[in-house]
C-alpha cells in the first residue's frame, strides 16, 4: 500500500488536468455508470465530518473519503478543513493507498467543480465576477475560474474587513482587479458570474437583487442546515442545475427550495446530464441560471485515482 503525503500531493498536482477528469466523472455518475450510496455525515457541536464513497463502473479502484470542517480553528492556529482519502482495489478490495492530503483535494476538486460549472452555464460576456465568501474554497474557485472566464474584475462579498483584505492582497497579484463590500446586495447588482462559498445557515444572497442573465454557482450549503440563497432566487431561475438530484433532494439550495415549495423536483437537471449534451446548458445570455453543487464522490474518485497514478508513475 501507498502511502502519499501532502507533500507529494502538491508536487503532483500542477501536472493533473483535473477538468476533463472530472468532467468524465460527472457523465458517469448521470448515465448510471457510478455507485454512490449517501453520504455519511458527523454533525458535531465545534465542526462537522463528511464520508463520500464510491466506484465507477469498469476502472480500478474504489474510494472512501472523509472530509472535516472546523470552521473555529483558525483562532488555535489550525485550519479549518482536514481529511484523507482511501484507494481500495475493485478487483480484490486490498487497499492501495492512503493519500494524506489534510483536506486539500477536497478543496481542489470542490473548485475545479466550479470551473465546470462556469465552463457550461456562464453568459458568453462576463462583466463581474462576485465572491461571495473570504476562506479558502473562495479563494480557489477565482483560481480555477482563470482557466473558464476571461474577466478579471471581481467584487467580493465578507463579513470581515480584515478578511476581505487578506482576500485582496492574496488575489490581486494573480492579475485580477479586486472590490470589496460588506453589502451582499451589491453582489447581484454589479455582476452577472457569481460563486457563493460560505457556511451560511441564513440567506446572504436576496431574489430582490436578482438581475436578469445571472448565473450563480452556490458552493457553501452542503448541509440541510445551510443556506446562502434565498429560495426565491431559485423560484425566479431559468435552470437549476444539480450536481446530483438525489444529494441535492437533501441538503443545499435546492432541498431548501423544494421545501419552501418554490421549485418542483422536475425542474432540476444533472451536470453530467449537461457535459454529455443530452441535455441543453445556458440557451442565452438573458436566462438566470444556478449550478447547487453539494460535492458527490464521482469528484473524489478521479482526483484520487489521478493524484496516486501521477506519484506512481
Amino acid at each position: 500500500m501507498k502511502i502519499i503525503s501532502r507533500e507529494e500531493i502538491l508536487k503532483v498536482l500542477p501536472d493533473i488536468d483535473l477538468i476533463p477528469a472530472i468532467e468524465e466523472g460527472f457523465v458517469a455518475y448521470s448515465t448510471g455508470k457510478a455507485t454512490v450510496p449517501p453520504v455519511g455525515e458527523l454533525l458535531l457541536e465545534k465542526g462537522e465530518v463528511h464520508i463520500k464513497y464510491g466506484y465507477i463502473s469498469d476502472e480500478p479502484y474504489y474510494v472512501v473519503k472523509i472530509a472535516s470542517g472546523f470552521s473555529g480553528n483558525p483562532k488555535i492556529g489550525l485550519p479549518t478543513g482536514n481529511g484523507l482519502m482511501l484507494l481500495f482495489s475493485q478487483a480484490t478490495g486490498e487497499p492501495v493507498s492512503v493519500l494524506l492530503d489534510e483536506g486539500y483535494l477536497t478543496e481542489i476538486r470542490t473548485a475545479v467543480a466550479g470551473a465546470i460549472a462556469a465552463k457550461y452555464l456562464a453568459p458568453s460576456m462576463v462583466r463581474k465576477i462576485g465572491i461571495v465568501g473570504t476562506g479558502m474554497q473562495a479563494r480557489l474557485q477565482l483560481r480555477y475560474l482563470e482557466e473558464i472566464v476571461d474577466c478579471r474584475e471581481v467584487l467580493v462579498w465578507g463579513r470581515s474587513e480584515e478578511n476581505l483584505a487578506k482576500y485582496r492582497s492574496e488575489m490581486e497579484p494573480r492579475g485580477f482587479e479586486i472590490q470589496a463590500t460588506r453589502e451582499a446586495g451589491r453582489i447581484l447588482h454589479e455582476c452577472n458570474f457569481i460563486v457563493t462559498a460560505t457556511p451560511a445557515k441564513e440567506p446572504v444572497l436576496l431574489s430582490k437583487d436578482l438581475q436578469p442573465g445571472t448565473h450563480i454557482t452556490a458552493m457553501g450549503s452542503d448541509t440541510p442546515e445551510k443556506q446562502e440563497l434565498d429560495t426565491g432566487i431559485l423560484k425566479k431561475t431559468d435552470l437549476v442545475v444539480a450536481d446530483s438530484i438525489p444529494q441535492c433532494l437533501l441538503r443545499g439550495e435546492i432541498f431548501k427550495a423544494l421545501e419552501a415549495g418554490a421549485i418542483m423536483q422536475d425542474d432540476l437537471v444533472e451536470l453530467g446530464n449537461i457535459i454529455s449534451g443530452s441535455v441543453p446548458g445556458r440557451t442565452s445570455d438573458d436566462q438566470v441560471t444556478v449550478a447547487d453543487l453539494t460535492g458527490v464522490a464521482v469528484q473524489d474518485i478521479k482526483i484520487a485515482t489521478a493524484v496516486y497514478e501521477a506519484c506512481s508513475e
